[in-house]
């Protein structure tokens, strides 16, 4: 073995709701290679030690914010460029494949699991493979078997996601040097939750993660991961599920079954980051509070599980509410995507009267286009996600418009739409659990139980591919038996 071994990076990352009439194409995509992909990653930049650690190859990464099914022939040829790249570069030391877990394709029921394997095949029996995935991702039986090592996130909202990276980088670098490949332990958990009642700051989920990382410390022990599963897909592989990977092969087992009865034992304990209810309970409470601004989470359009991003359904509501029609109460909507119509407002120019129907334009099941009626605020064109950016305000709302869709969550988001959400008396964001900016903001916030591709109402999404009994689909059914699959090291 040299003293740098080769590592490819590699990757596709999406999270895909197949209860959205979305599909995502390459242009969804944002793709990474050489340069641009390594500094993608802080611990792989010039100066970090990890740097110098390896002959790094940063042959293809590709993601894309959350969305629909992708398509066929989209994914077909992201795949077929990375096993070319891998074919024509190697043979590899190593192989750091970056993907998420939940990516849905069409005509394919695990696509990470397939993308696995043909890298696998493509690459040989002898390199180290080690997939870092999201906790909202799945894990299948052809997933593990293809990969050395996997890690998933301990952290959401996913503070940790790049440190999660680097450990699945680091243990690859261990392998690769020592020459051992460690032994999974492998549990589902049949147990199918959303993230909005899975985050890792309220139990039972704190305290479920808080003891993965006292696993990962124990002797014999390298890694390990809990993933909740993604709930928006409608596939066999949807599901909660613990890996535990090391050396000895007892301790390994025992670790995973532990963690897996503590995910189990907990399941009905499990509840919404913040109180929940209908929009209009949430909008009752919102102008009943003080507090100012108040957040409200229009979740079952949220693009980061997976919405179109388009439902107009709360849009609609918004437009028709007394208070804020009237100007008594100044509300913010992020955000409503539709090219023609930021477009159009972007030409009307700052100042201009407009009229322009917007949204449902992917997702028009629950309700259709709204028509705008008001004043162009603002115009952004420098947005590098959401392009044209147009700030409609009707009567008391003040209506973020993009030409692509987009979610908000960050300062500057807000910024290159000319608006402060701190400022307003209600902020609607297309959410789920908030992220770490929206958090601080809100002075109180709800989650409202909207209509859309990710709906937090799975009851009513109608799931009828998932592996049954599942909870909470069978509420009373028996103890699962949570006995470790164990997948043995590749030789």
């Amino acid at each position: 073995m040299s003293m740098h071994p080769r590592v490819a990076i590699v990757g596709i990352a999406i999270e895909s709701s197949t209860f959205t009439p979305h599909r995502a194409d390459l242009v969804d995509f944002v793709i990474r290679r050489d340069g641009q992909l390594l500094d993608y990653y802080p611990f792989l930049r010039e100066g970090h030690p990890l740097r110098a650690a390896a002959e790094w190859s940063p042959l293809m990464q590709a993601r894309a914010i959350p969305g629909g099914a992708v398509r066929a022939a989209a994914y077909q040829a992201m795949e077929e460029e990375i096993l070319t790249l891998l074919r024509q570069g190697g043979p590899w030391d190593g192989i750091f494949l970056d993907i998420h877990g939940a990516m849905s394709v069409e005509g394919a029921t695990d696509a990470e699991g397939a993308l696995a394997s043909r890298v696998r095949t493509c690459v040989g029996p002898e390199p180290v493979i080690s997939a870092s995935t999201d906790l909202h991702g799945n894990v299948t039986r052809d997933l593990l078997e293809a990969v050395d090592l996997i890690t998933c996130y301990r952290m959401a909202p996913h503070e940790d996601e790049m440190e999660s990276r680097e450990r699945s980088v680091r243990n690859l670098l261990d392998r690769v040097a020592s020459g051992t490949r460690p032994v999974k332990a492998w549990v589902p958990v049949p147990v199918l939750l959303p993230g909005e009642k899975t985050s890792t700051r309220i139990e039972p989920a704190k305290g479920l993660y808080a003891k993965v990382a006292e696993v990962a410390a124990q002797e014999g022990v390298l890694d390990a991961a809990v993933w909740v599963g993604y709930a928006w897909a409608d596939e066999p592989r949807c599901r909660a599920a613990v890996v535990v990977t090391g050396d000895d092969s007892q301790v390994v087992a025992a670790e995973a079954e532990g963690l897996a009865h503590t995910f189990w034992q907990a399941r009905d304990r499990f509840s919404f980051v913040a109180p929940a209810g209908t929009l209009q309970e949430c909008l009752s409470q919102a102008k009943q509070s003080a507090a100012r601004p108040f957040l409200i989470s229009d979740s079952g359009d949220n693009p980061t599980a997976g919405g179109a991003g388009d439902v107009t359904w709360t849009l609609a509501r918004l437009l028709e509410d007394p208070a804020i029609r009237s100007g008594e109460l100044h509300a913010v909507y992020a955000s409503i995507p539709d090219p023609a119509g930021a477009l159009a407002a972007a030409a009307a120019g700052t100042g201009a009267s407009v009229s322009i129907e917007v949204g449902a334009r992917v997702d028009d099941r629950h309700q259709p286009p709204v028509l705008l009626e008001g004043t162009v605020e603002h115009v952004s064109i420098t947005d590098p996600v959401a392009g044209t950016v147009a700030l409609i305000a009707v009567d008391g709302l003040r209506v973020i418009v993009t030409e692509r869709r987009k979610p908000y969550h960050r300062r500057q988001d807000f910024a290159h739409a000319g608006v402060d959400p701190a400022l307003a008396d209600i902020v609607v964001v297309k959410i789920g659990y908030l992220e770490p900016y929206l958090y601080e903001i809100a002075a109180d916030w709800r989650l409202a139980l909207t209509p859309g591709g990710v709906d937090q109402d799975l009851l009513r999404l109608g799931h009828h591919r998932i592996d049954r009994p599942m909870y909470p689909f069978d509420a009373d059914m028996d103890a699962p038996e949570l006995t470790a699959v164990m997948v043995p090291p590749r030789h």
